[in-house]
């Protein structure tokens, strides 16, 4: 069972729910951090530093000696990285989304392929956890390829929990490809809400079962719960705003590691993204912020 936790938005407490999930499998597990611009599971799990291996794009290198500047490259590029010049074709490799279009199609056989890193992916273990990490080089900006690596990883049997990035772009879409069930995480405030509709968006395009955790209950309002009910969506634990869970992760230790009562609650909650992941359908019950049954 491959496992995604995702958010709307930043700093609702993904990483938070992640690290705790993973402790609470109780078995051997995968997490896959795949928020590869601040990746931060490593903290919270104080995981040794692991094997790195590079992640590389290909990207496109001219020989201006068989170039004939005919600019086929130019029209078959959708991201502009490559661009016929009057005597031969320039390449901007910071836009090339390594498709490899250009290399295949140009006529006159005058591009071949270099290797451009863009990151790295490390791999550590901490008890029962295997933490697989991807990290973006500083000062890159194409992710993706970076959290296919990582994703990349955890294929095959066994439990997997991915730490998605926040939002909805890009990187997200490529962590939440192939997984059987997403958990969106999120915090009972107007901003909560917002990013969460366009989250539940994301993954219902996807056609991936899912549910929502809600952080920091009782910060803010219920409206978080309202829209839940009224789309039909699985509040699968709500998580109490309390100082003394702040200051545990201000120490970047896990909820159940700091608050053993919350293990029951993180096992009973991949208990039910399991039911999830097999048949689609609502959970039977939800866990509130007392860790009780609604």
């Amino acid at each position: 069972m491959i496992v995604a936790i995702a958010s709307g938005k930043g700093g609702t407490g993904k990483t938070t729910v992640a690290t705790s999930l993973a402790l609470a499998a109780g078995c051997q597990v995968r997490l896959l951090d795949c928020d590869v611009e601040e990746p931060n599971c490593h903290l919270f799990l104080d995981a040794p530093p692991g094997e790195e291996e590079i992640v590389c794009l290909p990207v496109p290198v001219v020989d201006p000696d068989r170039c004939t500047a005919c600019g086929v490259c130019g029209e078959v590029c959708q991201f502009n990285a490559i661009a016929a010049l009057p005597d031969c074709a320039l390449v901007f490799p910071t836009l090339c989304h390594g498709c490899g279009a250009c290399t295949r199609l140009c006529p006159e056989d005058a591009i071949h392929e270099s290797r451009r890193p863009l990151g790295t992916v490390s791999t550590a273990r901490v008890g029962t956890v295997e933490l697989i990490t991807g990290r973006l080089t500083i000062g890159e900006a194409l992710s993706p390829p970076v959290v296919r690596a990582v994703r990349g990883r955890g294929d095959g049997s066994g439990t997997v929990i991915v730490d998605a990035p926040p939002g909805t772009g890009c990187p997200v879409m490529a962590s939440l490809h192939g997984v059987d069930v997403a958990i969106l995480v999120t915090e009972p405030t107007p901003f909560g809400l917002h990013d969460l509709t366009l989250a539940v968006q994301a993954v219902r395009q996807l056609d991936i079962p899912f549910g929502v955790v809600i952080n920091r209950a009782g910060c803010g309002d219920d409206r978080v719960q309202e829209y839940c009910r009224t789309e039909h969506i699985p509040i699968l634990l709500e998580i109490p705003q309390e100082r003394r869970i702040a200051e545990a992760y201000a120490r970047g230790r896990p909820l159940i590691e700091a608050f053993p009562e919350w293990r029951e609650p993180f096992v009973e909650l991949l208990t039910n993204v399991a039911k999830l992941a097999r048949t689609g359908a609502r959970p039977p019950f939800a866990r509130t912020a007392t860790g009780g049954a609604q």
